[in-house]
């Protein structure tokens, strides 16, 4: 793409490339023209969707339909448990679950006759087809603006970017706004940092144009480690040029003319298309130098993280982009004042850049009438675990737990029941059923003894241990802590331990107290947010299910039948019909053969040997006749 080197340039390219998008901007009657997207997100791809678009284009070109369909990859849909998607444009039909063996019959019957194809359509609870992607109940309480662009454009064409008014955001600012006046939106529009702690990211702006210096930094966390989420990579992967764009806005009105994106290496599509993005932007003048034809430079590097969680807190990742051991430091001096190599710098993570163009070319005002009143516009959460529409959803702060489960969220799998809901990921806590009416916002989580994270939202039902489940948490921050301050490297071992014990049927009602007692002491002594935030698995899932840890220590029984120690497997003779598929599938072989005392003397039964027994719960799967208790 030829260099821009001017505002009005920009504004020509914007126009030339609306015809890019028109099919895909409205409803409108299906002209010659089709546009077909599949989705290229993590997700789809690893189901196979850049197969899907070589299916079609070859299909394409054999039905001699080629000058008639366009074919392209987006970014994700965020309907993930419903993926591969495919969608097709102008008549805006939203297949699911397609595969490669789908392409011909898209291909021959959706674009040569004009036909629907009603198995690719999603089905609803009560077994409706629906062919719009607007009336599906995943979408329908969503408010996309981080997410705007995630569907729509193609991510490595940065011509489709233009054609969404990509950078139009910066050249308002370069040319119409001074920098005091680019915080002042930012500020006005009540935007908090979205990687967890929620620090209003205008005041955060403030504090490093303040700081006197030669040189200033930008910097993207796109070190997203949470269980379960995947927000940032899907924005990379899907508008990585919102991110570019809003780092140069920062820039600008920081005082800085260089950014560095700290992303883990674990991330190779959202790494490749970073890329691409940056690329495609040096040359078309809207990075680097003398950008849009102005005094102003900004140039972005990609600094590649090794995986670390603890690296998502802010010092650690500073000190990780500098070539030294990722661990986090007593603040103050916080990076705004003292950053990257000792410099002011300007720390945000993706979710947050993704929306300031938004904010910059509509108003900060309007941007504040979504939400709360203490916390504004919109948040993206990643929905995860026991339910039913697993996947990508962004939602105006302030909706209730309840709305995006099982109205967004479609309810828990299997009709069980709801049990729980972790959110913030590690760092947070777990919310039970008399919290799903608490609008979601910062305050309100924290005060329920959670917090909003980076925004992982794992559902769990009543199949799940909740000690069992504050245990994976505690061990993956065990895992993931650097190490620095006792509280956090050895408290939480300790902590791990008692839990440990109490799964293993070992523990004491003195254990419940020590562990309580230990889990306050961290996190009131922990040097960083990770250490402080550790024990919040453990205390909310004592507030909220203290009966399930006394049955652990009390009954030595696990209520949900998780902990291997505290559960058994026992047939139940009278039920059970002789069939054998318990002791073939055994891997320890120890089910055996019993007369039957109930039924016909030269039946046989099956008995379990508990010593023998390893608790692996094949035969509780595998018996037809349901005659196992566990």
């Amino acid at each position: 793409m030829e260099r821009i080197k001017s505002r009005e340039e920009l504004l020509q390219k914007y126009n030339e490339y609306q015809s890019l998008l028109d099919l895909r901007r409205e409803e409108r009657d299906v002209s010659e023209k089709y546009h077909i997207s599949v989705c290229g997100g993590t997700g789809c791809t690893s189901s196979k969707s850049l197969e899907i678009v070589d299916e079609l284009k070859k299909y394409a070109k054999e039905y001699h339909v080629e000058d008639k369909v366009e074919i392209s990859i987006s970014g994700c849909f965020g309907f993930c448990e419903r993926g591969p998607i495919v969608k097709i444009f102008p008549d805006h039909t939203f297949y699911v679950k397609v595969s490669p063996s789908d392409a011909e019959k898209i291909i021959k019957q959706h674009i040569v006759e004009g036909k629907v194809i009603d198995e690719l359509l999603y089905k609803d609870s009560k077994g409706n087809r629906i062919s719009k992607q607007d009336d599906i109940n995943f979408y329908k309480k969503q408010h996309r603006i981080a997410l705007r662009n995630c569907g729509l454009i193609n991510p490595e064409i940065i011509e489709e970017t233009i054609a969404v008014r990509g950078y139009q955001a910066l050249a308002k600012v370069l040319f119409e706004m001074t920098p005091d006046e680019v915080i002042h939106e930012v500020l006005d529009s009540g935007l908090r940092g979205r990687g967890g702690a929620g620090f209003p990211t205008g005041q955060k702006w403030r504090l490093a144009k303040a700081s006197v210096s030669d040189k200033k930094y930008i910097i993207c966390n796109a070190d997203e480690g949470d269980p379960g989420a995947f927000m940032d990579r899907s924005i990379l992967e899907g508008d990585p040029h919102s991110v570019l764009e809003s780092m140069a806005i920062a820039g600008y009105a920081i005082g800085s003319d260089e950014g560095e994106i700290y992303i883990r290496a674990e991330y190779p599509l959202a790494v490749h298309r970073l890329q691409i993005a940056i690329k495609e932007a040096e040359e078309a003048g809207l990075l680097g130098g003398n950008i849009l034809g102005t005094n102003f430079s900004f140039h972005i590097n990609i600094k590649y993280g090794a995986g670390a969680f603890v690296c998502g807190e802010e010092t650690a990742l500073i000190h990780s982009i500098e070539g030294r051991r990722g661990e986090p430091t007593l603040k103050p001096p916080f990076p705004a004042t003292s950053g990257l190599f000792g410099k002011p710098t300007n720390v945000n993570n993706v979710e947050t850049w993704a929306n300031i163009p938004v904010i910059i070319l509509d108003g900060g005002k309007k941007f504040a009438e979504i939400g709360t009143e203490k916390s504004k516009g919109t948040k993206v959460f990643a929905l995860a675990g026991k339910i039913n529409n697993v996947g990508l959803v962004e939602v105006p702060m302030g909706t209730t737990l309840r709305e995006i489960i099982f109205d967004i969220g479609g309810g828990i799998k299997g009709n069980k029941k709801f049990k729980a809901v972790q959110t913030g990921g590690p760092s947070g806590g777990c919310l039970t059923e008399k919290d799903l009416d608490t609008p979601i916002d910062y305050d309100n989580l924290v005060q329920k003894g959670s917090m909003m994270g980076s925004g992982g939202m794992i559902v769990l039902d009543e199949d799940d241990c909740m000690v069992n489940i504050a245990k994976f948490y505690l061990e993956f921050t065990v895992e993931e802590s650097c190490g620095k301050c006792t509280p956090c490297r050895i408290g939480n071992k300790r902590m791990l331990e008692i839990l440990n014990k109490i799964c293993d049927g070992n523990g004491t009602e003195q254990d419940l107290e020590d562990l309580k007692e230990l889990a306050h002491v961290i996190k009131d002594c922990s040097l960083c947010a990770l250490g402080q935030s550790a024990p919040n698995p453990v205390l909310s899932t004592m507030e909220g299910f203290m009966d399930e840890y006394i049955a652990h220590v009390r009954d030595k029984k696990c209520p949900a039948g998780t902990c291997k120690n505290l559960v058994s497997y026992e047939i139940v003779e009278s039920k059970c019909i002789g069939c054998g598929l318990c002791a073939r599938n055994c891997p320890v072989t120890c089910i055996v053969k019993t007369d039957h005392p109930a039924k016909n003397p030269r039946l046989f039964a099956y008995h379990i040997n508990q010593e023998a027994c390893i608790k692996c719960g094949t035969c509780f799967t595998k018996c037809p006749a349901k005659a196992i208790t566990k």
